[in-house]
């Protein structure tokens, strides 16, 4: 068996690179950034580009019932549970070509290393694309692996519809034809990894304030989707007094203003969002009979976002300017930590290629969240500069990319070399 001691050092960073800028080329916007929306044309052909390198290095290349893609190289002992590295290629409406997208080109520099150099490992190997992790297109995100990982339940998912009404299910099935006409191996089954590692950009500042190349993620921050609509009486804007109104634009301010007030904390560590907001008729000069909007709560505690939870809940109880309130909870994601074995080899990994390379919890949620629920899991985070994501100005350095990927490289060098299949890392 060749050894793989040296796997991150044979990595070649330019054919990586290359990689970033040929898959960025697939739904290009002008004068910059991409839109590849989940199961767009875009978003499959971006399928069909990968299944293309897969097969160019000798892999089988697999798809499952969400259109999950992986490409699988096989291990000296087939029937050991494989390394599953990986992220998403679908995006934001305008967004940078890094988010998620270097994630799985991460995944394919380590596979294509591994198959020019010839080297033998004992594991199987597979890098995936995963179905909408952006929830852009279909709300919420993560579908892929969150039915993957058994979170969530296949028919909540393909009821799922977009802003046209068109039906994820129907979406699904031409992408899943498409792979089908292309000769692609179907499986529909989910399995379990032995482990599971994700590469992203941080979306965040920390790193590059630090001027660090890559940092180790210990965590995944909760997050909890919400719809609240607010109803009132729609009236003539110029003959209505005030004390006649029930006006749902005013209501929905005054209980924003409440739910910011309860969402203050010393810290900042917790993330309150209004991203839609809506009112109906949206005429100039008619009173709001509906207000609707929508809530991004986010903190890495639990218990917290329970007691947040109780408290959106009675708010949405009272009247608002005389509206009534109805709030609807569209996801909730828990709170992860990851794998702390599996911590360790990251953590030396990213040692081994940049000195104190500091730890840190996501902000954003990521595909590994749900994975983290199946077997061991950890992410690696590359600076983006300003911290600037889901635009198009969105911008990694190439150094800082190689260097990350290296780490990647560094810890697959270990995981792939691995006999155990109790799916822990430090075994």
């Amino acid at each position: 068996m060749t050894q793989i001691a040296h796997l991150h050092e044979a990595l070649d960073g330019q054919r990586l690179w290359d990689d970033v800028q040929a898959l960025a080329a697939i739904g290009a916007l002008e004068p910059k950034g991409i839109r590849r929306l989940a199961l767009d044309a875009q978003d499959n052909q971006a399928r069909l580009w990968l299944a293309e390198q897969g097969r160019a290095l000798g892999c089988q290349v697999y798809y499952d019932a969400l259109g999950n893609l992986f490409l699988r190289r096989e291990g000296q002992e087939a029937s050991l549970a494989p390394l599953l590295i990986g992220s998403h290629m679908d995006s934001q409406p305008e967004a940078g070509a890094h988010d998620g997208a270097l994630g799985v080109l991460a995944g394919l520099a380590v596979l294509r290393t591994l198959q020019e150099q010839g080297i033998e490992h004992s594991r199987p190997l597979e890098i995936v694309a995963w179905t909408n992790e952006e929830g852009a297109r279909f709300a919420p995100g993560a579908s892929g692996s969150s039915w993957f990982a058994g979170q969530r339940d296949y028919d909540e998912i393909v009821d799922a519809l977009d802003g046209d009404g068109l039906r994820f299910g129907d979406a699904l099935k031409e992408c899943l034809t498409l792979l089908k006409d292309e000769g692609l191996e179907y499986r529909p089954a989910p399995f379990v990894p032995h482990a599971f590692l994700e590469l992203h950009i941080e979306q965040g500042p920390v790193l590059e304030q630090l001027g660090k190349p890559v940092g180790v993620v210990s965590g995944i921050q909760g997050v909890n989707w919400y719809r609240i609509q607010v109803e009132g009486v729609a009236n003539h804007a110029g003959t209505t007094p005030r004390q006649a109104r029930r006006d749902a634009f005013d209501g929905a301010h005054e209980l924003v203003t409440a739910l910011k007030a309860a969402t203050r904390d010393q810290d900042d560590d917790l993330r309150f969002t209004i991203g839609k907001f809506s009112v109906w008729p949206d005429a100039v000069n008619t009173i709001a009979q509906r207000a609707t909007f929508t809530i991004d709560l986010r903190h890495p505690d639990a218990q917290l976002l329970e007691a947040l939870d109780r408290h959106f809940h009675a708010l949405a109880e009272e009247q608002w300017s005389g509206c009534d309130v109805t709030l609807e909870v569209t996801s909730r994601v828990a709170p992860v930590a990851f794998h702390e074995p599996l911590l360790a080899v990251l953590r030396e990994s990213a040692g081994s290629v940049c000195a104190e390379a500091p730890e840190l919890v996501s902000g954003a949620f990521h595909d590994a969240i749900h994975l983290a629920h199946v077997c061991p899991t950890a992410m690696l985070f590359t600076p983006c500069r300003a911290g600037i994501s889901h635009h198009p100005d969105e911008h990694i350095e190439r150094q800082d990319a190689d260097i990350a990927v290296r780490a990647l490289a560094h810890v697959a060098e270990t995981l792939l070399m691995t006999r155990n299949n109790a799916h822990d890392p430090d075994h």
